[in-house]
C-alpha cells in the first residue's frame, strides 16, 4: 500500500541527522539573494534544506500533507508523488514541470473528506465570529500605561531574538537526533546570530502600524508585505502569490493556500503582545488583523495565543497560570483548541517530561513540522516543565525539537516580559538585529524596542 504524505514526511524527519553547527556555517538569505521562480522554484520545492539548519524540505510532498490536514481526499496528488520524486532526481526539466502542474491541480480539485476529524470542530473566521467563540467575554477595566511596560518589552525583544538565535541551528530536526548529535543542549549551540525569517513580519508590522495606529486593517498590512519583503516560505509565499494577483486579505492567507494552519502567526504574533502589554483582548485582535493576511482559521489562533500570552505576562507571574489564563482567548470549539486541551491534559498527568512528550508527540504525529499544533504542543511542553527558567524552557525546546526558531522566539518573548533574560543569553545577542530587507539590514534591538513601547503607549486608550 501506498505510504500517505504525512507518513513519508515523519520518517523523513525521524531519519534526519542534525548538520553539527559547530562545524558548518549557516546559509541564510541576504538583501540582495535572487527570488527563485519558474524551473528555479520548482526545483526548490522538489528538495530543499532549511537556512540556518540545513533540515531536509520536500515542499510539495509537504503541501499534500497539509491540505489533508485541513480535511480534504489528497489520494490523487500522492499518486504523482514518486513520479515527481524521479524526474526531479533525473533532472527532467520539461516533463517534471508538468507533473508538478498536474499535482497542483490534483491539490486545488481535491475533495473535501467528509469522515475527516477536521469538520467536527467550528473554525470562525471573521473577528466579530471569533469574539463570540471566546471564553472571555468582559475583561475588565484596561489598566493605564505603565512605564515598567518599557522594559518588559525590550525584555521581550531580546527573549525573542535569543531564543531565534538558538533554535536556528537545529530547526527542522526531532528531539532525538539533535540529542544525538549535540548532546543535552543548555545554551547556545553556536555564535548567535539574529538573522531569521520570523522577525521580518513584525518589522513590516510595526511599519504599517506606526502609519495607522490601532486603525491598522489586513488589506494596509498585505500591501506593505508586497512592498517590502521579496519572498516567503509556506503560508507566507502562498500569500505573497495571492496578494500579487490582487487577492485581498483575508482571501489572500485562504485562497488555495494547504498552509492556512501552519506556524507563520505563531511564530510572530507576539508583535501584536508587545504592542497591547496587559491588554489581551487588544492583542489577539491586532494578531486576527496580522494573521488573515497569509493563514486561517487554526493558523490564525496560534497567532493570537502568541499574542495573548505575550500580552498577559506583563502582569501575570507563574507560566502555569498565564498558559491557562490565555487558552480563555482562544475559540473554544475549535481544533487548535482541542490540541491545547489534549496537550495540557497530558502535562498535568505526567510527572516526566520525556514521558509526556512522547504522548504528546503522538497526538500530532500526522502534522508537519512547520504546523502550528507540533509547535504549540512543543511550545506549552517546554513552558509547563519549566517553570519559568529560562534555561531549563530552552533546554525542553530542544529536547521537542520540530521548528525550535519559531518556538523558543515565541517562548523567549514571554519569559523575556514575564521575568527578563538572564545574562548569559542576553550577552552574546548585544544590540545588533540583522535581516535580509532592503534598509533594514542592521538595526539597533534596544532602538527597535524604544519604538515598539513609544507606538504602544502614543495609541494606548487616554
Amino acid at each position: 500500500m501506498r505510504k500517505q504524505a504525512w507518513q513519508r514526511e515523519r520518517e523523513l524527519r525521524q531519519e534526519a541527522i542534525p548538520v553539527d553547527r559547530r562545524i558548518h556555517d549557516s546559509n541564510w538569505y541576504t538583501a540582495d539573494f535572487d527570488v527563485p521562480y519558474g524551473d528555479a522554484l520548482i526545483d526548490m520545492f522538489w528538495k530543499s534544506s532549511v537556512p540556518g539548519s540545513s533540515a531536509p524540505e520536500i515542499p510539495y510532498q509537504e503541501m499534500m500533507q497539509a491540505k489533508a490536514n485541513l480535511g480534504y481526499d489528497v489520494s490523487k496528488a500522492e499518486a504523482l508523488l514518486d513520479e515527481g520524486l524521479a524526474l526531479h532526481q533525473q533532472g527532467n526539466v520539461e516533463d517534471l514541470r508538468v507533473v508538478t502542474a498536474r499535482i497542483m491541480a490534483a491539490l486545488y480539485d481535491a475533495p473535501v473528506d467528509t469522515k475527516h476529524s477536521y469538520h467536527q470542530y467550528e473554525h470562525p473566521n471573521t473577528w466579530e465570529q471569533v469574539l463570540i467563540s471566546l471564553a472571555v467575554k468582559d475583561e475588565g477595566k484596561l489598566p493605564a500605561w505603565d512605564e515598567a511596560f518599557a522594559e518588559k518589552i525590550y525584555q521581550g525583544w531580546i527573549g525573542q531574538l535569543a531564543g531565534g538565535s538558538f533554535g536556528t541551528a537545529i530547526e527542522g530536526y526531532t528531539g532525538e537526533q539533535i540529542t544525538k548529535v549535540y548532546g543535552e543542549i543548555d545554551g547556545y549551540i553556536t555564535e548567535p546570530e539574529t538573522t531569521n525569517d520570523d522577525v521580518v513580519y513584525e518589522l513590516v508590522l510595526l511599519d504599517v502600524f506606526e502609519k495607522y495606529g490601532r486603525s491598522m486593517t489586513s488589506e494596509q498590512l498585505g500591501w506593505e508585505w508586497v512592498r517590502q519583503i521579496p519572498f516567503g516560505w509556506s503560508a507566507e509565499w502562498m500569500a505573497l502569490r495571492n496578494l500579487a494577483l490582487g487577492i485581498k486579505p483575508p482571501q489572500s492567507g485562504d485562497w488555495q493556500n494547504p498552509y492556512s494552519d501552519w506556524i507563520g502567526v505563531q511564530m510572530r504574533g507576539m508583535i501584536n503582545g508587545l504592542l497591547a502589554p496587559a491588554w489581551p483582548m487588544e492583542a489577539i485582535r491586532l494578531a486576527h488583523i496580522d494573521g488573515v493576511v497569509s493563514h486561517s482559521r487554526n493558523g490564525v489562533y496560534g497567532g493570537m495565543f502568541a499574542a495573548v500570552l505575550t500580552s498577559l505576562a506583563f502582569v501575570e507571574h507563574d507560566i502555569r497560570d498565564l498558559i491557562k489564563r490565555g487558552m480563555d482567548y482562544l475559540p473554544q470549539k475549535s481544533e487548535y483548541m482541542a490540541v491545547a486541551r489534549d496537550v495540557l491534559a497530558i502535562a498535568e498527568s505526567e510527572a516526566d517530561p520525556a514521558a509526556a512528550w512522547k504522548r504528546m508527540d503522538e497526538r500530532i504525529e500526522r502534522y508537519n513540522w512547520i504546523h502550528a499544533y507540533p509547535n504549540l504542543a512543543a511550545d506549552l511542553f517546554a513552558m509547563w516543565y519549566g517553570g519559568g527558567d529560562f534555561t531549563k524552557t530552552m533546554s525542553l525546546l530542544a529536547q521537542a525539537g520540530n521548528d525550535v526558531d519559531c518556538n523558543a522566539g515565541l517562548v523567549g518573548t514571554v519569559l523575556g516580559v514575564l521575568s527578563g533574560v538572564p545574562e548569559k543569553w542576553a550577552a552574546p545577542i548585544g544590540d545588533l538585529l540583522e535581516t535580509y530587507i532592503k534598509g533594514k539590514e542592521k538595526l539597533s534591538i534596544k532602538d527597535l524596542a524604544r519604538r515598539t513601547a513609544e507606538m504602544a503607549k502614543d495609541t494606548w486608550p487616554k
